[in-house]
């Protein structure tokens, strides 16, 4: 069982304005997370959004317009700042709020703070301009930038005490985060191409035609772009399925975010399977009703019962 530790009734005023830029930064960046940690209690959601600043950080140091080296030694440095975090070192007058933020979350919940590290090692990945020639090498990469934020998640989170299994609660939280993944490298198919970035393997793209890429709003001639998209979209159901036991094992709140978050990218992925070259003409999305929609009905507890339903059936079976 992970247990969450009771934050301090008291949080002082450096802290609580190093958590409001984190929750500025989240509700202004983060489309599909916010809508999903809204529904946590407030030490919660605080360190929700501390864990999203400093990933968005990493994030945007990946994705920015640096030289190639410059991004690797910004990324250096941001390993540098996680490791004072972990080591106690960063105090509540630090110029860094995301860093005060981090470290008073850090304290307050069990985070594996280590799964940070493993986000840095991603985003390397994308600088080197890695390519995956399978599954089982794109899971590598998606472990360290999803898998890991999902296993962070869990240390916010916690887990309900006598929930069954709850030994395997990391790793459905992990599988959770490779499902969100690879919908979304799915979704960006177009604009990765556009950056010069190949996720999906390079055996799937062979298998279907698609080895020339993505670089314009149609497929590639001759490809089969719609059974490419279907076969991914299936793994990707698979990956959600799994990912899914880990909502009967959080409290109400917190599967309420997690439920709310995965159903958005489960929509996403409806989308993309009815109309697979819609995400060739650019970005997938959901209105912002159709998100608050998918967060009404996490706090409701309909995607719980529904999971925990289908595996007391299979149980049964």
């Amino acid at each position: 069982m992970i247990r969450t530790v009771d934050s301090p009734t008291h949080v002082s005023a450096p802290v609580l304005a190093a958590y409001s830029y984190c929750e500025t930064v989240t509700g202004q960046q983060a489309r599909n997370f916010a809508y999903g940690i809204r529904l946590l209690p407030a030490p919660k959601r605080r360190a929700m959004s501390a864990l999203y600043a400093f990933s968005r950080r990493v994030d945007d140091i990946g994705d920015g317009a640096l030289a190639d080296d410059v991004k690797a030694a910004r990324l250096e440095d941001t390993r540098a700042l996680l490791a004072r975090v972990q080591d106690g070192a960063v105090g509540e007058d630090d110029t860094d709020p995301v860093a005060v933020a981090l470290a008073h979350a850090a304290q307050a919940f069990p985070i594996p703070l280590g799964g940070l590290d493993e986000l840095i090692d991603g985003v390397l990945m994308d600088v080197r301009g890695e390519t995956y020639e399978t599954w089982d090498d794109l899971k590598v990469y998606c472990r360290c930038v999803a898998g890991a934020i999902g296993r962070l998640s869990l240390g916010v989170f916690g887990t309900e005490p006598g929930a069954r299994g709850a030994e395997r609660a990391p790793e459905y939280a992990d599988t959770l985060g490779l499902a969100l993944q690879l919908t979304n490298i799915l979704r960006d198919v177009r604009e990765d191409a556009g950056n010069g970035r190949t996720y999906l393997p390079s055996d799937d793209l062979a298998k279907f035609g698609c080895s020339a890429g993505f670089h314009g709003p149609t497929p590639p001639e001759g490809s089969d772009f719609a059974g490419l998209v279907h076969f991914e979209v299936r793994r990707a159901r698979a990956l959600f399925a799994e990912g899914y036991r880990l909502l009967p094992m959080l409290d109400r709140r917190s599967g309420a975010c997690v439920a709310a978050m995965a159903g958005i990218y489960r929509r996403l992925l409806d989308r993309i399977e009815r109309e697979p070259e819609a995400v060739l003409r650019g970005r997938v999305s959901l209105p912002g009703r159709e998100k608050a929609y998918v967060a009404v009905r996490g706090l409701s507890g309909l995607d719980t019962r529904r999971h925990t339903s289908r595996l007391t059936v299979r149980r049964r079976a």
